[in-house]
């Protein structure tokens, strides 16, 4: 019988990140400056991240060594644990045999230090003394909250309202690591003013705090700012999860039939797929790979292939993403790491190609499978994995009902223990389901389509 448990010793973290540029069966559009409408050059870039950053933002090499300082801090987490859910299964009755890696055991709770640090490492090299950002639900700021305090830099976050309010302990956790917090849109910054003279009462989003996290960033030389998903070198920090999981899965002699995680702007899908479809490429393996996001933001499934603002005030270089439109704010839905209005340019390219599938999943179905999650395997899973979750027991019931023994991999993103009112919502039945088939969220999207920059 499989272990429960598929542990990979200290020694055998994996010491390089993949970088699936090298591999993609067709390349992607490129990054365009908005004054120009040409691809962006390193100087570009320089006011908001370092070299090293740049670098890896736009290298084709197949693989980037991770620097030791990382891995020292690594280490306090890494490798994370692979599980076989067999209580899950055995809850389904289902043939399927289904494994989650466990991303939860990091110091933030989630898979975002994986890239917090070395944007952390990088930025300290280069001399800068503080760091600025945005987050939704709270898990990006903490990583880089915790990630600054182990290089000694400063760090100021935007934390969109919505979470702002729902979360406290989200934002005290964020200020036990040593950064400075401020709710999202603020009167802080000229973005946030002109929000707040619109929409007074506005919940905010992730491209509002974006927006002014890169406006505190530009004003100041010593000042860089740290995106926690969507670039290409923030999703090739994440593979870390993906090399772990592919030995793992070695010990115990298993390849993936189906390999699902939830997206937002796509760091932890990529982080988990991208080695697994450089080995499908190869020939090693076939899984089906599949991307589950929540139906009130349905970015890849509804959003419309076009280069777009990655923040509300139109501030960042545009990227060809599936967007529902840089200034749509999302019903603010309690998965708010999943709250943004465009996607990660590399998982857009390879849903437009047609390497992954994508589905939608509300949130009352997300919650429910979060729950049976929680009796089953012990684990209360953050928000935003339950829609991976309930994604792989749809499959795993599916299973059942054809006799296939199909090998289901997820990813576990983080825990859900600071997001305990969420499922005091759904436990009490006063949660509500917004989704695509809301003609105010249609309405919403296609006025926000209206105003996608236009390139000559």
């Amino acid at each position: 019988m499989t272990p429960t448990k598929i542990l990979l010793p200290e020694d055998e973290l994996p010491t390089r990140w993949y970088n699936v540029l090298h591999d993609l069966p067709t390349p992607p559009p490129p990054v365009l400056h908005p004054g120009t409408g040409q691809p962006i050059g390193p100087e570009d870039l320089a006011p908001l991240f370092p070299m090293d950053l740049i670098l890896q933002e736009v290298s084709q090499e197949q693989y980037v060594d991770i620097p030791g300082e990382v891995l020292d801090v690594y280490r306090l987490w890494r490798p994370s644990p692979l599980f076989r859910a067999h209580r899950l299964e055995k809850a389904l009755d289902t043939p399927a045999r289904i494994y989650y890696k466990y991303e939860g055991v990091s110091p933030a709770g989630s898979h975002k230090p994986n890239t917090a640090v070395p944007q952390a490492y990088y930025n300290a090299k280069s001399g800068v003394r503080k760091l600025t950002t945005e987050t939704g639900a709270g898990q990006w700021g903490t990583a880089l909250a915790f990630a600054c305090a182990q290089y000694g830099l400063e760090c100021e976050v935007w934390q969109v309202r919505a979470s702002y309010d729902q979360k406290p302990y989200r934002r005290t956790m964020m200020e036990v690591f040593g950064a400075t917090v401020h709710p999202s849109p603020s009167d802080l910054t000229a973005a946030g003013r002109k929000i707040l003279a619109e929409h007074p009462d506005s919940t905010g989003s992730l491209g509002i705090a974006i927006s002014e996290a890169v406006e505190a960033a530009v004003q100041d030389p010593d000042v860089h700012y740290a995106l926690g998903s969507v670039l290409n070198h923030v999703l090739m920090h994440q593979t870390i999860i993906g090399e772990e999981a592919l030995i793992q899965l070695a010990m115990v002699g298993e390849t993936p039939d189906l390999l699902v995680g939830c997206t937002g702007g796509g760091s932890n899908f990529g982080g988990l797929a991208f080695p697994f479809l450089r080995e499908k490429w190869a020939g090693r393996m076939s899984p089906v790979v599949r991307a589950v996001e929540p139906a009130a933001c349905p970015s890849l499934t509804q959003g419309t292939y076009a280069y777009d603002f990655g923040d509300t005030l139109g501030m960042t270089p545009l990227m060809k993403m599936h967007t529902l439109g840089h200034d749509f704010i999302p019903d603010p839905i309690h998965a708010g790491g999943l709250r943004y209005h465009g996607m990660s340019p590399l998982i857009s390219h390879l849903y437009e190609s047609g390497e992954i599938e994508a589905v939608a999943k509300p949130q009352s179905e997300c919650f429910a499978a979060g729950i049976q999650f929680a009796r089953t395997e012990g684990i209360v899973p953050a928000p935003e994995p339950t829609h991976a979750l309930a994604a792989a027991i749809e499959e795993a019931q599916r299973c059942k009902e054809s006799g296939e023994e199909k090998v289901i991999l997820t990813a576990l993103c983080g825990h859900g223990h600071l997001d305990l009112a969420a499922y005091d919502a759904y436990l009490s039945n006063t949660m509500t389901d917004r989704s695509w088939d809301d003609a105010e969220i249609q309405a919403a999207v296609a006025d926000a389509l209206t105003r996608l920059p236009a390139l000559g």
